[in-house]
């Protein structure tokens, strides 16, 4: 056994983990129940990238001893590499529950509950590891991750350069950086900041994603396409780096006109997705078959009995790339309007929805009493708050119900063009929801299915339908009628969304930021010879726009 162990303690101390494998698995044997052993099996395991292997090392570890903070913290590590934020959390809180002053652990815990849309909750977390912290690496960065969810984010800029300051070889810094400007509109600082966290930290490679999106890529970007095919090859790359880094190349090709590189990475992107988390197409198209069966026009009629009368939501819904943060800058420029954002109240509320119930009524009402509540935090004297959750599509009729003088505004965009724009789009692997293939066209079919439900039910001043092609067409009509239908008074501020001044921290920085433009209107012509599966989208809808100049 102490042989054993000195050699494998020898790797370690040389920084060779690889080859502390084998003599920590060997003793590991001998002494299975040997906290320390298996702990140090898990992190030789994790740090050169076998995950499976360090998880079962780092649970057997907890198992035998279920008071080892490092293992506990460890284990947290490896679950949220594998993907499962569920068992990370609970490794993370177990971790903090043992050493509250384990800054990181919070830190880690307050991204992952950010992630799954746990705004307040995700504040919370990361402030503790700002308070345990103090002026160290996480402490700092939970503190400027709280003010940018707080929507602070001048603050957060603040925290972060006096970091830097500190510890100007901070790549973690630099990215979080980076994102506050992007979202501000300061896209030339953003660049430098991504561009420097590359340079340090290879690992993060991910960031070109963000970087590629701070303006269009041109033939004077020297070298940068090469290197981002270059950062596919880094030893031990994780596959979520792995995936934005695919898609930045696609990106950059796009921009170069090159459309069958740029379709090859997108296609790419999609498949490690894919290996990282399944969607269950039967399992959503039912969920599409309940929602129209209990939402009937009887069901939505019933909306005056039990409902709120407050006037306030704004729900901007539809399938995503569809327009909804161009509407979101339309109607949040009006003076008597607050912008919430993508808030995750009714997708939380609502997981798990499997039809009426002895409760229905009492259930919406307290619904819509807490929804008011999140949104009169957010703009306590607006006429009018925006939601601009994409996914609330899915609620539409039962928001209805809560709600019955809320505006919802459906954001429509020709099929293949959503669909194309999604396949090219980084979305978290917790979200639910396909980004190609064949599963991206029938969801995109059952959608088209419960929206045509929506319009047979909903009363049509209250269910609000926006074409993109006219929006972009002709966008001054088409704003009116937004705007009226929002009962509100005509403000000329509404025909410069792109002069909206608040942080914007959808994929669509850069575009918002520009005059509302029409080269996104049939953009899938350019990629027509690589549809694949998408081709299914392609329908009348997509017939030549004759006021579009072909690429």
């Amino acid at each position: 056994m102490a042989p054993l162990l000195a050699l494998a303690t020898e790797f370690l101390k040389a920084g060779q983990p690889a080859d502390a494998i084998a003599p920590l698995r060997d003793a590991a044997l001998l002494q299975p129940s040997n906290a320390v052993i298996q702990h140090d099996l898990g992190l030789a395991c994790l740090e050169v990238g076998r995950v499976p292997d360090a998880i079962a090392a780092l649970q057997r570890a907890v198992a035998s001893n279920p008071r080892y903070t490092d293992a506990h913290f460890r284990l947290g590590i490896a679950l949220e590499k594998l993907g499962d934020i569920g068992g990370a959390l609970t490794a993370y809180d177990s971790a903090t529950k043992l050493l509250p002053s384990l800054t990181e652990a919070w830190f880690r815990a307050g991204a992952l509950v950010y992630t799954l849309g746990h705004v307040g909750e995700a504040i919370g977390r990361f402030r503790r590891a700002a308070a345990t912290g103090g002026r160290t690496s996480f402490g700092r960065l939970g503190k400027a991750r709280a003010l940018v969810i707080e929507d602070r984010n001048q603050e957060a800029e603040q925290v972060l350069r006096e970091m830097l300051v500190a510890d100007p070889w901070n790549a973690m810094a630099y990215d979080l950086l980076g994102s506050v400007l992007s979202e501000l509109g300061r896209f030339d600082e953003a660049r430098a900041c991504f561009e420097r966290t590359v340079a340090i930290a290879p690992m993060l490679a991910g960031s070109y994603y963000d970087l590629v999106r701070c303006r269009p890529v041109t033939n004077g970007d020297n070298g940068l396409l090469q290197a981002m095919q270059a950062a596919l090859a880094t030893p031990g790359l994780e596959l979520g780096q792995r995936q934005r880094v695919h898609l930045a190349i696609g990106k950059a090709a796009e921009d170069l006109g090159d459309y069958s590189l740029a379709m090859q990475h997108f296609d790419a992107a999609d498949a490690v997705r894919r290996s990282a988390a399944a969607f269950d197409s039967a399992a959503f198209s039912n969920l599409i078959d309940r929602l129209i069966a209990r939402c009937t026009l009887e069901f939505i009629t019933r909306a005056p009995e039990l409902a709120s009368r407050d006037a306030t939501p704004v729900l901007i819904i539809g399938m995503p790339r569809s327009g909804t943060t161009l509407v979101e800058q339309i109607v949040s420029m009006h003076p008597e309007v607050g912008a919430g954002g993508e808030l995750n109240f009714w997708n939380l509320r609502l997981a798990g929805w499997h039809g009426s119930g002895a409760d229905e009524d009492a259930f919406l009402t307290k619904a819509a009493a807490d929804y008011l509540g999140v949104l009169r935090a957010i703009a306590p004297t607006a006429a009018r708050v925006t939601d601009k959750m994409p996914f609330n599509f899915l609620w539409a009729g039962l928001i209805h119900v809560a709600f019955p003088r809320a505006s919802i505004i459906h954001c429509r965009r020709a099929a293949i063009d959503t669909a194309l724009s999604i396949h090219q789009t980084h979305f978290h692997p917790t979200m639910p929801f396909p980004t190609g293939g064949a599963e991206l066209a029938a969801y995109f079919r059952d959608y088209q299915r419960l929206i045509d439900h929506w319009r047979s039910v909903l009363p049509a001043d209250r269910f609000i339908e926006v074409d993109y092609e006219d929006l972009t067409h002709a966008p001054e009509p088409v704003i009116r009628r937004i705007i009226a239908a929002c009962g509100l008074a005509w403000h000329d501020a509404c025909l410069r969304p792109e002069s909206n001044p608040r942080a914007i921290k959808t994929p669509s920085k850069w575009q918002t930021r520009q005059p509302i433009y029409r080269s996104s209107v049939e953009r899938w012509r350019r990629y027509e010879p690589w549809l694949g599966p998408l081709r299914a989208l392609v329908d009348d809808g997509s017939e030549p726009d004759p006021d579009i100049t072909r690429p």
